[in-house]
């Protein structure tokens, strides 16, 4: 079966993501984060945040709102079954602290084929409550056995 790319260029509602100190705290322990700031308000903000930041990765809580409908459309068409990650790229911008309000977009980059793989690359623009951008992210799915 050989991809379709007529979804290129569709982009999908707004998600939005209230970020919570708690969540942060859980993520942080989770990856095996120890610094203070990621648990800490004072530590935080001895440290120059206005509350606790969240790790740079915590982007991909944020995002998941937004990038699952992408994935997962079928007009997109992946074949989740067959499906391995390829890769992530983002570029950060202002820190994301507990309190702010993340919303995330996505769009459909590019859907190619290549040595029988299929190739979905998306991108998501997330911003804070104050519009300001805090992580810009380039997602790249594959797909096994397509032709």
């Amino acid at each position: 079966m050989a991809v379709d790319d007529g979804a290129k260029g569709k982009s999908y509602p707004p998600f939005e993501y209230e970020v919570g100190k708690e969540k942060i705290a859980e993520y942080a322990n989770a990856v095996g984060e120890d610094n203070h700031v990621y648990f800490d308000r004072q530590a935080a903000r001895d440290a120059g945040f206005r509350d606790v930041p969240a790790p740079p990765m915590f982007a991909v809580v944020y995002s998941a709102g937004a990038m699952a409908p992408a994935i997962t459309d079928p007009e997109v068409g992946i074949d989740l079954m067959s499906m391995v990650h390829g890769g992530q790229e983002f570029v950060w911008g202002e820190p994301v602290c507990a309190g702010d309000v993340i919303t995330t977009t996505a769009e459909v980059d590019d859907i190619s084929e290549k040595g029988g793989m299929g190739f979905y690359v998306f991108s998501s623009v997330s911003t804070n409550q104050d519009g300001a951008e805090v992580v810009r992210g380039t997602w790249t799915n594959i797909v096994r056995g397509v032709s």
